[in-house]
């Protein structure tokens, strides 16, 4: 990764995801740290919120959708409309009424909660989430989509009947986090973190070790030991579990949890009723995954420095076709036979149908292309090349996870492709 520094006006971008991002043509940029969404970065960032929608169901969470104007009375009330400082986005509406644009949503939901009358203990835990887009105003938006100023985030909120039950929510739902990036293929380590402006006891962030990473982080080599360099007290050198030496390394934030106790439910009165029909406040836990910012630190740990690699799971197409170049004496059969490939492909694995592009610009060579086609990171690409016109045709099959080159007939490609799966 380059220097840090490039602030999204003029000049060059500075890190390989965001420099990748802008050549793919998977982000353009708007105002300083705002950037359009092109149609391959909607693709791959539906398919991690799929990812996600899965790993939050599974922990019995239930999907809603807060508004992005947050009055400003909520925020007063918790006292964060004046710790949050300049990064808020605020605004007033025609009438004089402060709101802000939520850069997260504590306040939003547990005010939902509070008015939610004769809640029960026995309708806990609640586990709520939303994949929306976030606001924050940076001081000097960088690195693309790593730190901009508008975001998409998971943010999810946990309400308990005590703190035991919360803390195992708590648990559950980093497990959750290890799985999602276990199933990305992403090198994570959880390590513990400062509660900053959210508050609460306990914290945690998942960090991707990148050297373009903005956050310092210590490791026990054994694994004993991790933790963010702002939680440390003083020159902690050594691991306290086995006093090996830790190392130090940069990180790329991608997920943080927070363990909130009543901070919050006590401002709004978000109570439930205890089996004894006594009004108690509900222990809260708020979780958040950076959705764009998995996509760009994902490019940037995975990528070479120029061609994108993806999480296989999320990349925006799995397959890319290429057909002979025009005026080659493969071309009519070549074209004819991948076209057969498709058909029997879509009719195998209807699912990776949607999500196959045809390259046919047959003025460019097969080579031009295929250069194309690394680039952009399609897990696979299969080429109607030299050996189509043998008898069976044979298929040229890059495999970029593995830099592996097979040749397969057309019963061979589809077996293998059998294997790849869109969430």
């Amino acid at each position: 990764g380059g220097e840090a520094g490039w602030d999204g006006g003029a000049g060059e971008p500075t890190c390989r995801s965001q420099k990748l991002m802008l050549q793919g043509g998977l982000i353009h940029p708007s105002s300083p740290g705002c950037y359009y969404y092109m149609p391959p970065a909607v693709r791959a960032m539906e398919k991690l919120i799929r990812v996600t929608d899965e790993e939050m169901r599974a922990v019995g969470g239930q999907k809603l959708n807060m508004p992005c104007l947050s009055s400003a009375e909520l925020w007063r009330a918790s006292g964060r409309w004046d710790r949050m400082g300049p990064e808020l986005f605020r605004l007033a509406d025609r009438h004089g009424k402060g709101y802000c644009l939520g850069p997260t949503h504590e306040e939003a939901v547990t005010a939902l909660v509070a008015a939610q009358s004769n809640l029960s203990y026995k309708q806990l835990p609640l586990r709520l989430y939303q994949v929306t887009r976030k606001f924050r105003d940076e001081p000097k938006p960088r690195f693309g989509l790593l730190r901009s100023r508008e975001f998409y985030m998971k943010d999810m909120y946990t309400f308990d009947a005590s703190e035991e039950a919360a803390r195992q929510t708590y648990d559950l739902v980093c497990d959750a986090y290890r799985s999602l990036f276990h199933r990305l293929g992403l090198p994570f380590i959880k390590v513990r973190a400062a509660t900053g402006s959210i508050g609460g006891t306990v914290s945690h962030e998942f960090q991707l070790p990148a050297g373009v990473g903005e956050d310092r982080l210590v490791v026990c080599p054994d694994g004993h030991f991790a933790a963010n360099v702002e939680t440390l007290n003083g020159e902690q050198t050594s691991c306290p579990t086995c006093g090996e030496k830790l190392t130090q390394t940069r990180g790329i934030e991608v997920g943080h949890t927070f363990y909130l106790g009543t901070k919050y439910s006590s401002v709004s009165n978000a109570v439930f009723y205890s089996p004894e029909n006594k009004p108690q406040l509900a222990e809260m836990g708020c979780y958040g995954l950076g959705i764009t910012r998995i996509l760009a630190a994902s490019i940037e740990v995975l990528s070479t420095e120029d061609s994108i690699r993806w999480p296989s799971l999320i990349a925006p197409y799995q397959l890319c076709f290429i057909p002979p170049k025009r005026g080659s004496k493969e071309e009519e059969e070549g074209a004819a036979l991948l076209e057969r490939v498709y058909d029997d492909l879509a009719e195998a694995l209807p699912h990776l149908a949607g999500d196959s592009v045809l390259d046919d610009r047959t003025q460019l060579t097969i080579g031009k292309r295929l250069k194309d086609a690394n680039k952009l990171g399609y897990p696979y690409v299969v080429i109607a090349g030299k050996r189509v016109c043998e008898d069976p045709p044979v298929f040229e099959v890059w495999h970029q996870d593995t830099g592996q080159v097979l040749f397969l007939t057309k019963e061979g490609v589809i077996e293998l492709l059998s294997k790849v799966q869109v969430p």
